[in-house]
């Protein structure tokens, strides 16, 4: 793996850190690449139950590298989406932690995590149209299923920054904290996580993922046939709880 995303995994947690500073963290080949071979190990390692994904510096993620994005990867930049979407659907919960500037590219990745915290630096855009570029890591799809059509619309029609706090009003991210606080913020909400049943929430997650555009009655049977049953820990976990009580 190259430094171009840096790996650490304690207690469960496994954090993601985008590693170009002086680039803004720009994605290109090399860091598609790293990605790809971090989540090769996040799902076959199951002792992690949760992913942090953030960026070194003083930003998230400028977007794509306009020099670089073509590098890597076999050179075809069309590869990238479907390393998002590997990040969409690993098994464990995610959280994308953001900083500074979250734009394009940047945005598209951290739309495929499940889970947005930002401090109240943080900025988002889309600027496919001031490049005349046509997106093609997911945002026409994930921008409106989180924040709604006309929400999407008027984030992609004008190329406009949406600051931390309007953000969080339209559902684009989950939880916006002081600047200075994000990494207490985040490592709460993880510690949360890992808390619960590892089991259960892959299980969760499965379920939700294999769901998301099915019917309420499709959704439903499909619940009821892929029952995964009970944690292996469940018994420890009740006597636990029925001992503090």
């Amino acid at each position: 793996m190259n430094d171009t995303v840096l790996v650490d995994v304690a207690d469960g947690l496994c954090t993601l850190t985008l590693n170009r500073p002086d680039k803004r963290n720009a994605l290109n080949g090399e860091l598609f690449d790293a990605l790809t071979a971090a989540m090769d190990a996040i799902e076959a390692d199951e002792t992690v139950g949760c992913v942090v994904l953030r960026g070194a510096g003083k930003a998230f993620c400028a977007g794509a590298d306009l020099g670089g994005v073509g590098t890597g990867s076999g050179g075809n930049p069309h590869a990238h989406q479907k390393v998002i979407e590997r990040l969409a659907n690993l098994p464990v919960p995610t959280v994308a932690a953001i900083h500074g500037i979250c734009y394009t590219g940047g945005l598209e990745l951290a739309l495929g995590c499940d889970i947005l915290i930002a401090d109240r630096s943080a900025k988002f855009a889309d600027t496919h149209g001031k490049w005349g570029f046509v997106a093609t890591w997911g945002i026409t799809q994930r921008l409106p299923r989180r924040i709604g059509m006309m929400n999407a619309k008027s984030i992609m029609f004008t190329g406009r920054v949406v600051h931390a706090d309007e953000a969080l009003a339209m559902g684009l991210v989950w939880k916006v904290v002081d600047e200075g606080e994000l990494d207490a913020a985040v490592a709460d909400f993880t510690a949360q996580v890992l808390a619960n049943s590892g089991h259960t929430n892959r299980a969760v997650k499965r379920l939700l993922l294999d769901t998301a555009d099915m019917t309420l009655a499709e959704a439903l049977a499909h619940e009821a046939a892929n029952y995964a049953g009970m944690a292996p820990d469940f018994r420890e976990r009740l006597a636990a709880f029925t001992k503090k009580g």
